[in-house]
């Protein structure tokens, strides 16, 4: 089993700053991408930013000179950098990765996601 946990959630004034970390753990042999997707009352969940093993960056655009996306390797771990917040970015933001797991007898790859962090942007 692979585990994703978020943390660093929480409220935040319009123009503030959040940073918010996750980081897996299991029986993990690799991370490929990794990324964060937000989802909020009534809408779809949506794809946030993703980086890759090599560091090459997606974001969408609603994010895109405001948000940073980056990961610590050797920590299994993705972080966002969430900057000049606006309350359209109120959600809760989860964290996902494609993870190669192993068991005593296979190795296989698996998408795998935290449980999710809110974030509330509002005066």
């Amino acid at each position: 089993q692979v585990q994703m946990v978020e943390s660093g959630g929480g409220l935040v004034q319009p123009g503030g700053s959040l940073r918010l970390s996750c980081a897996a753990s299991g029986s993990i042999f690799m991370i490929n991408t990794m990324g964060w997707y937000r989802q909020s009352p009534g809408k779809q969940r949506e794809l946030v930013a993703t980086i890759t093993t090599s560091g090459t960056t997606n974001y969408a655009d609603s994010v895109k000179g405001r948000f940073t996306i980056s990961r610590d390797n050797a920590k299994n771990s993705v972080y966002l950098q969430m900057n000049s917040l606006k309350p359209e970015d109120t959600a809760v933001y989860y964290c996902a990765a494609r993870v190669v797991t192993t068991t005593p007898d296979a190795i296989y790859g698996m998408d795998s996601w935290g449980k999710g962090a809110l974030v509330t942007v509002s005066s």
